[in-house]
């Protein structure tokens, strides 16, 4: 395993960020790791690179134990922090060879991380000269020079535009061909687009653990169904093959039935058997979104 957690808890003050939290990763996995804000993702993320350490629980990352080989953790681990710490009156290059004398490698490692990043034609701009897109190259460009086996991406994508994140998500899957990567973001689409799995989390717990393929194979449906009037969902849950009913708000109510089969049809049959005008009805596979926000919506 690449990285194991078992059990770790995480106090600050009166709030548990985290409460007996265990997963593990396989080597080469790429993990989408989500959950609302506060949910203690980033406390995690820095368990895991050794910047804070549990009150209890264990972690390994590589085989080596966060709180006694944290020398080794660091070794093996490159950190992309939310807040991208760049000095942007360095030039490209200058940045990446001080940060080469930090972990005490090659600086002829340089070359190939820019080469692999993309920032070969940017190198000997200042980083304050770049786009944010590029500024989270350099990020990444740092965090790969020591050539770490684990990548951590805290929040990578955070204020690109729509071209810069198709390029990071790209250069994402790249690197995830030879390491293993835990990425933290709060855009689904990014996740369903470049990870094999998602690990939720909410309010300091873990409440979702599964592959992507999963998700894709769920035959369970949602229709989003709005009525001229107020039903009681005793009366919905009448329709067949209904697993929940919500009431989303006024007269729209969020049905999900376990079939493949379109129960579109059911739904309108079932307002024009009941004396309802159907005022808008629309189908939604279940997907990541509709589970992150049915596990965290508590």
């Amino acid at each position: 395993m690449s990285i194991t957690v078992n059990n770790i808890t995480k106090v600050f003050g009166k709030q548990t960020a985290l409460n007996k939290v265990s997963f593990s990763i396989d080597k080469g996995e790429i993990v989408g790791f989500l959950g609302p804000n506060g949910a203690g993702k980033s406390t995690m993320m820095r368990i895991l690179t050794t910047y804070y350490k549990a009150d209890s629980g264990d972690a390994e990352v590589n085989g080596f134990d966060v709180l006694e080989a944290e020398s080794d953790v660091k070794k093996c681990i490159g950190y992309l922090p939310e807040h991208n710490p760049l000095y942007l009156e360095m030039y490209v290059k200058e940045y990446l060879a001080f940060n080469a004398d930090v972990y005490k490698v090659s600086k002829n490692r340089i070359e190939g991380v820019l080469e692999q990043t993309g920032l070969t034609p940017e190198s000997h701009k200042k980083i304050g000269q770049l786009s944010k897109g590029y500024r989270q190259r350099v990020g990444l460009a740092a965090a790969l020079l020591h050539d770490p086996d684990v990548l951590i991406l805290d929040e990578p994508t955070t204020g690109l535009d729509p071209n810069q994140l198709i390029e990071i998500r790209k250069l994402i899957r790249e690197i995830g061909k030879e390491k293993t990567i835990l990425l933290s973001t709060h855009i689904m689409k990014e996740v369903e687009a470049v990870c094999d799995r998602v690990i939720i989390i909410n309010k300091g717990e873990l409440v979702a653990d599964k592959k992507l393929e999963e998700l894709r194979e769920n035959n369970e449906q949602i229709i989003e169904v709005e009525f001229d009037y107020r039903v009681e969902d005793v009366l919905l849950q009448k329709l067949p093959h209904i697993t929940k009913v919500k009431n989303i708000g006024g007269f729209v109510y969020e049905l999900t039935f376990s079939t493949d089969k379109d129960m579109r049809p059911s739904v309108f049959d079932f307002a024009h058997d009941n004396a309802l005008k159907t005022l808008q009805l629309s189908r939604k596979n279940k997907n990541l979104e509709s589970l992150f926000t049915e596990l965290t919506d508590k």
